[in-house]
């Protein structure tokens, strides 16, 4: 009977971390760290302050450009089929066409982006620098996309909708490479 018990929990255990160690694992669980990290949010209007680009960032820096990528599309994607992972639980198409759609819309731009730029260099500058990228081109493409719902006035909605997230962008910046910094090399790139 132990001889069995034994046999099960061999293949078991390898079962496990082949799984751990698979692409479609570490891309699902940067898109449930998203949804996590989209709960801890500020609610302010037109646009909560949320930690969810911080996660963002993240995906791309351990995972690469394409499984960066990819992460953030399944985060958007179960959100607009109706999983209640956007800020506040909030999901549906609804979200997506809604003032805050462009930020989100973003993300897997976003994403790519700085696993593109780490693929090629992973020095602490082009970590900072395609972090920044990273924001920037968040905080631009939702604004572009907020100015939709602001009668067109690009000017009110770049500053509602990115000025005022410049600080906080900054913060989540450093964190962000704070944390890829001191993890690169246990974990050069997630599979």
């Amino acid at each position: 009977m132990k001889e069995k018990a034994k046999a099960i929990q061999k293949p078991l255990s390898v079962s496990l971390l082949e799984v751990k160690n698979s692409q479609l694992f570490w891309v699902i669980s940067f898109s449930i760290l998203t949804f996590f990290a989209a709960q801890v949010l500020v609610p302010v209007q037109p646009v909560p302050f949320t930690l969810q680009t911080m996660l963002v960032l993240l995906s791309g820096a351990f995972l690469g450009a394409r499984n960066g990528a990819y992460s953030q599309v399944l985060y958007v994607a179960g959100g607009f089929v109706g999983l209640p992972v956007f800020a506040g639980f909030a999901f549906g198409p609804a979200v997506i066409f809604g003032p805050t759609g462009g930020y989100l819309l973003a993300f897997p731009l976003a994403a790519f982006l700085v696993g593109f730029i780490l693929e090629k260099n992973k020095s602490v500058l082009a970590v900072i620098a395609s972090m920044i990228l990273g924001t920037v081109v968040i905080l631009v493409t939702g604004a572009l996309y907020l100015s939709l719902f602001m009668n067109h006035n690009f000017k009110e909605a770049f500053f509602a909708g990115a000025a005022i997230f410049s600080i906080w962008g900054l913060i989540k910046v450093a964190a962000a490479s704070s944390v890829y910094l001191s993890l690169k090399n246990k974990y050069p790139k997630l599979p």
